[in-house]
């Protein structure tokens, strides 16, 4: 039986603390300036919780047009909507913590940012081979990014977000950790750019993003 096989959703998740967690790692974090201002995180959520999402029962995407933008495969992507919420504890126990006020507080003291009249927004993503993403900077409505990957597998190594300088050139200056429970935050701005270089996923490279959006998003319905 798998490790994520072994997983009781209800009985494990209950008994550990998001917000308690994400507050310890935040205090450990990494800052690094180049060539942004970001962070670099271990042990992002509590024990059990990267097996509980990646055992979420979503096939992953096929068929995918692989152009560099994941808003053009805005159909298949999947949110911890408040009905996700309701069907599995994971989504719901995540969003609870993040909507902690002691775990935004923290954000803003640490980074600098405004999450005063913000909502939350959370992605679960399943890329697959052939998955890449452009150099960009997040829009301006979302005021804080943060990315949690999911996976330990060796063939996903070097799946990290790349981080870059910005135009003319977009030379990448070095992509953060793959690994299970590792993740990066950054705060979006002009000089924020990132991607997914082109290169082989022989596995599927399992992460979620978590954004706190400003009240003019226009896409609700992934709201949490």
């Amino acid at each position: 039986m798998s490790q994520a096989a072994q997983i009781k959703p209800e009985s494990q998740l209950l008994v550990n603390t998001v917000s308690g967690c994400f507050l310890a790692c935040l205090r450990k974090a990494a800052q690094r300036q180049e060539p942004f201002n970001h962070w670099l995180l271990k042990d992002s959520l509590p024990q059990g919780f990267c097996e509980a999402i990646a055992s979420l029962p979503f096939t992953p995407p096929r068929d995918g047009v692989f152009d560099g933008k994941r808003e053009t495969n805005n159909t298949t992507r999947v949110y911890f909507t408040p009905k996700n919420q309701k069907k599995f504890v994971v989504c719901r126990r995540i969003v609870e913590g993040f909507q902690d006020p002691a775990v935004t507080g923290s954000i803003e003291a640490a980074t600098g940012t405004d999450l005063s009249n913000t909502r939350l927004r959370i992605e679960y993503c399943q890329d697959t081979d052939g998955f890449w993403l452009e150099p960009h900077t997040d829009i301006a409505v979302k005021k804080f990014t943060m990315l949690v990957y999911l996976s330990n597998d060796p063939y996903l190594a070097s799946a990290g977000t790349d981080l870059h300088e910005g135009p003319p050139d977009f030379n990448c200056v070095g992509s953060a950790p793959y690994g299970k429970n590792l993740g990066l935050i950054f705060i979006p701005g002009k000089d924020t750019w990132h991607g997914v270089g082109q290169r082989r996923f022989n596995k599927i490279r399992k992460s979620i993003i978590i954004n706190y959006v400003t009240r003019d998003w226009r896409d609700v319905w992934e709201l949490a």
